[in-house]
């Protein structure tokens, strides 16, 4: 078993990491140095054989593992210790690292299904929770990150505050499937029923199934406050003016349009966005 780690995530992470690790016998850490450097590590343990490759992290860390291991027989391990670490808490994964490491040796195995978006500049990158455009996307861009390391989601909201009266809402075309275009002033594409946390925002939708759910918010600055406000409260779904559709493929147009994958900052819109070439294997903990 390999465990891969951003050592940038600061010395409080680093020292759950190691009581975790203390409880999974004989598993090897990996650390990264840089962007992709997570994928091409996870890559070269499944061309290994590795049986299990752990993303220590959050979304982003466990996007870049996951794109390493699609296609192959080597399996997703998650120790959540990112910030939201929102795919772990959709999968019913234990909060805890120490508990989440006993729950990768005692757990089962089962297929995610991630996305991948395809820019316009010919790069493509594969998200396993969400994409957004639009508001969050710059809310993410412009956050302090020296902020986020103190005082957490909490930082999220404070940047959100700031970009409200700012950010001008430039309109998004969408295109699901091959369907009529529509128009949003922010999106989000997600493979979960979870967004920022433990707020819900597409029910139905389960990132262990092909296809996507897509959030489009009508209006300006009022929807997005609405939003902001309803989303603690799990009521996202019912903020008036967002529509929630089905897609298993998304095309998004749109001038000067931010987006973010996973909490990283991404290139602007255009993108296309679909499942990738093949599921790959997760570990869980065992049902019942």
């Amino acid at each position: 078993m390999l465990i891969i780690f951003n050592p940038a995530a600061g010395s409080r992470r680093r020292s759950r990491l190691d009581r975790a690790a203390a409880q999974l016998p004989g598993a090897r850490l990996a650390e990264t140095h840089g962007p992709s450097h997570a994928e091409a590590l996870a890559r070269q343990a499944a061309a290994a054989g590795e049986d299990c490759v752990v993303a220590a992290g959050g979304d982003g860390t466990i996007a870049e593992v996951a794109a390493g291991l699609v296609g192959t027989e080597t399996a997703l391990g998650i120790l959540p210790l990112g910030t939201a670490n929102v795919l772990a808490l959709e999968l019913g994964l234990p909060r805890q690292p120490e508990d989440a490491a006993r729950a990768l040796l005692s757990g089962e195995e089962a297929l995610l299904w991630p996305g991948i978006a395809r820019f316009g500049n010919g790069r493509s990158r594969l998200f396993v929770q969400m994409l957004g455009a639009g508001f969050d996307a710059m809310v993410v861009r412009n956050l302090d990150l020296g902020l986020k390391r103190s005082i957490g989601r909490a930082a999220y909201v404070w940047q959100a505050t700031r970009e409200l009266p700012r950010y001008p809402f430039n309109p998004i075309q969408a295109v699901l499937d091959n369907g009529a275009p529509l128009s949003a002033s922010a999106l989000v594409v997600t493979k979960g029923r979870l967004y920022a946390g433990p707020f819900r925002l597409a029910p139905q939708a389960t990132p262990l199934r092909p296809g996507f759910h897509v959030a489009l918010i009508g209006g300006r600055a009022l929807h997005a406050a609405m939003a902001g406000a309803l989303l603690p409260l799990g009521l996202l779904p019912h903020l008036p003016g967002l529509s929630l559709r089905q897609a298993s493929q998304v095309s998004l147009r749109g001038e000067n349009v931010p987006t973010q994958m996973d909490g990283d900052v991404t290139g602007d819109l255009p993108v296309k966005v679909q499942d990738a070439s093949a599921p790959l294997k997760i570990r869980l903990p065992a049902r019942g």
